[in-house]
């Protein structure tokens, strides 16, 4: 038997995989719910007929959107992905009004509720929202789905259908209705009894063929075979063990969350960073670091380093779109360090370090037991596997200009879960502007304004490197002698 997924017609695997299972159950709970999000701005409020036909021609194409999770009755089988025979785009489709003029910080209140909300496990696990009224005629695309669907980089993939070059394209024949498919979870776990032969003898066949291999590597070069092992249980150490002792501003967790953003040009970005021979991932980090350093600071709490934990990107160019191909690596994020630059040089050190671990994707490796586990203990094992305070992604989506039903991508901010940390931040580059948005827990940043300072001011830092550049708010206002007034903030065009 083969370990490589079955994959449907559209070439996606047809059974979640153990990461993906764990993070569509962490939907049933607060603590642990994975939905990520995109927030599109506008420059134009697109024809509500001709948004909805998009995604009515999207779910043609990619069958993801049309599909539905069934869990067997009992865990015979793998949880599987079906065209739901009653899907109804009018509940994944929506349209709301902001409050005019709107702006930015309504439309992220209006992300904030949706995600702290659970989804609705026996559908599709989607939605996309727009939201019209916003100041100047503007408006914005919501779009929100379950971490279990895919990754960012692979959510990039799948929602390409929705985009367009240009602004008014020419017309395309529709894609032909995906053929439903009406299983149950008796059907699903009747199925997997039926299988259990081939599947135990299978099981058995990989077992004894692994088996097989490791003693014959033992008996050629033991010495190199317990090296190997020993070394990846120490490489397993250094991912899972402790970077940095917590942060005590960022220790305390609730259920209220909010996002604040700010847009910079990604020439003035790459700019910074290449005066000092770094990445701009490294910069965005070292940014986040300065932020983060300011806030501690004018708290009266100062800190040195804090553990911070960075997605990486394991999907390679021939992985499909559907699923998570993602593994992350712990910091001991230099938050102390004053020096814009030398903050930089120390995070891409470690970051090169962590990279090489033989034992990174240690996680996916535990995940087909710990998809075994109780709600319960599951909650109390994810909370130790995270320990961290500050999570922070990096997405490059599109390099050029796209539009969705006539109206143009000006901004695309991304927000992330809260899986049992303080912050998730997350880089978008898009269209010649990187954002970076930062969802936190209202319980650990208790000082909104405070905090929306500290962000700009921690990547003007980092932009000050490379020339005189500056971040521009989106989702508060520029005032540097007031407190910030986070009410009627609006992004810049």
């Amino acid at each position: 038997m083969s370990d490589v997924p079955e994959l449907d017609a559209a070439g996606l695997p047809e059974e979640l995989s153990a990461v993906d299972q764990l993070l569509h159950r962490g939907e049933a709970n607060p603590r642990t719910r994975s939905g990520i999000m995109g927030v599109e701005l506008l420059d134009t409020t697109p024809d509500w007929n001709r948004y909805h036909a998009k995604f009515e021609q999207a779910s043609r194409k990619v069958l993801r959107l049309r599909q539905k999770v069934v869990m067997p009755t009992l865990p015979t089988a793998a949880p599987r992905w079906v065209v739901d025979p009653d899907f109804n785009l009018d509940f994944h489709v929506r349209r709301v009004r902001a409050p005019e003029p709107g702006s930015l910080r309504d439309v992220l209140d209006l992300a904030e509720v949706a995600l702290q909300s659970p989804m609705d496990i026996s559908r599709p696990l989607w939605s996309a929202t727009l939201v019209e009224g916003l100041a100047d005629g503007r408006a914005a695309s919501i779009l929100h789905l379950s971490h279990a669907m895919t990754d960012a980089v692979g959510g990039v993939e799948m929602f390409a259908h929705i985009y367009d070059l240009e602004r008014d394209p020419p017309a395309t024949r529709e894609a032909p209705l995906p053929i439903p498919q009406d299983l149950s979870p008796n059907d699903l776990m009747r199925e997997g009894i039926g299988n259990l032969p081939n599947t135990i003898v299978g099981g058995m066949r990989t077992a004894l063929g692994g088996a097989a291999g490791t003693l014959s590597r033992v008996v050629r070069n033991p010495a190199s075979a317990v090296g190997g092992v020993v070394g990846y249980a120490r490489s397993g150490a250094r991912v899972m063990g402790p970077v940095s002792e917590p942060s005590p501003l960022l220790r305390r967790r609730s259920l209220s969350s909010r996002s604040e953003a700010i847009d910079i040009e990604f020439g003035d970005l790459y700019r910074a960073t290449k005066a000092v021979g770094g990445s701009v991932n490294d910069a965005y980090l070292a940014g986040l670091c300065g932020a983060l350093r300011r806030y501690h600071e004018a708290r009266g709490l100062p800190v040195q380093t804090i553990p911070m934990a960075v997605p990486v990107n394991l999907r390679s160019d021939d992985d499909p779109a559907g699923g998570n191909r993602f593994a992350g690596v712990n910091l001991a994020a230099p938050v102390g360090i004053v020096d814009p630059a030398k903050r930089i040089q120390q995070v891409r050190k470690q970051m090169t370090e962590k990279r090489e671990e033989r034992a990174i994707d240690l996680v996916g490796a535990v995940a087909p037991i710990l998809s075994f586990l109780p709600d319960a203990v599951l909650e109390s094992v994810a909370g130790s596997i995270v320990a961290s305070d500050v999570q922070a992604s990096n997405i490059p989506i599109y390099p050029g200009d796209t539009f969705i039903a006539g109206a143009k991508i000006v901004r695309h901010y991304g927000l992330g879960p809260l899986p049992g940390v303080a912050m998730m931040a997350v880089l978008v580059s898009r269209a010649g502007y990187c954002t970076i948005t930062t969802r936190y827990d209202k319980a650990s940043i208790t000082d909104s304004e405070l905090w929306a300072r500290c962000l700009a001011e921690g990547f003007d830092e980092v932009l000050a490197l490379g020339g005189e550049a500056r971040c521009i708010p989106a989702s508060f206002t520029d005032d540097a002698d007031e407190p910030t007034d986070t009410s009627n903030g609006s992004a810049p065009q």
